[in-house]
């Protein structure tokens, strides 16, 4: 047997599968056959494989062929690497058609209260070797995220003074409320108003975090003829409850989370038009990754 090339990293997949038929028929014909190739080039491969690996790989006899302790080894191995070959071409045939991967997606808190939740439901029936990787965060914080290719998709309360670079288009809608402690003298009340509230304590969001939520609170109180007394800012809607739910202070949060601490908080609907906001799906313009345009598909329905 000549000398091995040592060149077995160029092996060819090919190769492999030619051997691994006529080792596993351990018949030539019969292997041509399942390969759909006829006997001689099968023949001729086996020869080559055999010249490239520098060892006899399968003894032929008149009425018998069988392989060598080399052919044995080697029918282990090729099985192991045609499979891993075909897995890997699977899997980057469906990461090219957005059927695996990862898509990693901000949200406001507040999502997860409206339709949010279904929709990652539907998405991971439809989609089960995606991962969504979920990230709670400020509108502002996803906006940076976003921008620095950190966030594949976002759920964010406008208004975004800054759109470069980025597109948008309508999720989700909700309206804000009255958050009071269950011990407060309003809770007993039907109905609240945003004018019951000028001379409470205020929690409230601060800006820098969510300045689009932040100045419509703003702006709801001055339309109602005062300025709100914050005593505190909380970094995160579940924080700005968990205040309230000890008493430190009222707040106007989304409806959306009026079943959060329910057993310790009051929820007052505020009417009208000026109480309502929208949540947006946004996204770096371009194209996005095959995962990431699935989802959003899903999430735009």
């Amino acid at each position: 047997m000549n000398q091995p090339r040592h060149d077995l990293p160029r092996m060819e997949l090919r190769l492999l599968r030619q051997f691994v038929a006529v080792a596993e028929e351990l018949h030539f014909t019969r292997a041509a056959q399942r390969l759909a190739m006829s006997q001689p080039p099968l023949t001729a491969a086996i020869r080559r494989l055999e010249e490239e690996v520098g060892a006899t790989l399968i003894e032929r006899g008149r009425k018998t062929v069988r392989l060598t302790h080399a052919g044995t080894v080697l029918l282990d191995r090729a099985k192991r690497l045609l499979r891993a070959a075909d897995e890997a071409l699977t899997a980057t045939r469906d990461a090219a058609a957005g059927k695996r991967g990862t898509v990693r997606l901000g949200y406001v808190g507040s999502a997860m209260y409206g339709r949010l939740p279904e929709a990652l439901r539907a998405f991971r029936r439809s989609h089960p070797d995606v991962a969504v990787d979920l990230h709670e965060m400020t509108t502002v914080a996803q906006i940076d995220r976003l921008r620095a290719g950190e966030l594949d998709l976002g759920i964010v309360v406008p208004p975004l003074w800054d759109m470069a670079g980025l597109q948008m288009t309508a999720f989700d809608r909700d309206r804000l409320a009255i958050a009071l402690p269950t011990g407060h003298p309003l809770a007993a009340a039907e109905a609240v108003s945003v004018g019951d509230l000028a001379q409470e304590a205020f929690i409230c969001w601060p800006r820098l975090q969510g300045p689009g939520f932040h100045d419509q609170v703003m702006r709801l109180c001055g339309d109602a003829g005062f300025t709100p007394k914050v005593v505190e800012e909380a970094h995160g809607m579940h924080t700005v409850l968990s205040l309230v739910a000890v008493e430190a202070g009222v707040a106007i949060v989304p409806e959306s989370m009026k079943q959060v601490r329910a057993a310790e908080i009051v929820y007052r609907p505020i009417c009208g038009d000026a109480a309502r906001f929208e949540l947006l799906l946004c996204r770096p313009a371009g194209e996005a990754a095959p995962a990431a345009a699935r989802l959003e598909d899903v999430l735009r329905r």
